[in-house]
């Protein structure tokens, strides 16, 4: 049963990762944990980020700013190193993982539904690193630095079109990273490959769905219902 969950919570997530281009992970992921364990439901999770990624670079490769995309990359690099460290020394202490995480997401919905963006400044160059290692921590533990790639990216890219072509390009290359950690770190059995691959085209078709979506509908109301599903999920993990 729980396992038919898992998939229903990956179609769902990637409604939303088809829509934003960045929310699918961070909102899959606390779900993921109570239903098959964070060894299960984290390297899934990336390699389906991964083809996510991959799924909107196919027809929007041309609309990538390549200036922002090598600088997340690069910066964000440094970070996951960090977060793969640190995942490493906290293997025996998972708990802590999950409230970490439960934090940092109530943190990010809070803040989504009840402080409404300012005008787009530009940041200090030292604030706009320091935020961008900090995500690359976050993904290297969890998959989720998005949100903090996002308050970078929003000051860059104004074309939403541009916006989520960069953000989903990302996804690519740091994934991969992870990727290759996680077959090194034993992650990948022949249980997990058969999840995989069920899960691909539940992927699909929740990025399909949410891609024409992302074309017709109010992205800021359905932003908004994503916020709150995150929070409660991080309460779940948390107590």
């Amino acid at each position: 049963m729980n396992i038919i969950l898992f998939f229903i919570v990956i179609f769902l997530s990637n409604i939303i990762q088809g829509i934003t281009g960045f929310a699918g992970t961070i909102l899959a992921m606390p779900f993921a944990i109570m239903l098959v364990g964070y060894n299960v439901g984290k390297p899934v999770l990336n390699l389906l980020g991964l083809f996510a990624g991959l799924y909107v670079l196919k027809s929007n490769y041309k609309s990538v700013n390549v200036k922002e995309l090598i600088k997340i990359v690069v910066v964000m690099s440094l970070g996951i190193f960090g977060g793969i460290y640190l995942k490493a020394l906290l293997v025996d202490h998972q708990q802590v993982l999950y409230i970490a995480l439960g934090l940092f997401i109530i943190y990010i919905s809070v803040k989504g539904l009840f402080f409404k963006s300012k005008e787009r400044k530009t940041l200090n160059p030292v604030m706009t690193n320091a935020m961008l290692i900090v995500a690359g921590i976050i993904h290297g533990i969890f998959v989720s630095g998005g949100p903090l790639v996002i308050s970078y990216l929003t000051t860059k890219i104004n074309d939403k079109t541009a916006f989520r072509a960069t953000i989903s390009t990302v996804w690519v290359f740091l994934n991969t990273i992870l990727f290759v950690d996680d077959i090194i770190s034993g992650y990948w059995t022949q249980e997990l490959v058969i999840l995989q691959i069920i899960g691909m085209p539940i992927l699909f078709l929740g990025m399909h769905i949410g891609s024409i979506l992302y074309k017709k509908m109010n992205q800021e109301t359905f932003m908004k219902l994503s916020y709150i599903l995150l929070f409660i999920a991080a309460l779940t993990l948390i107590f």
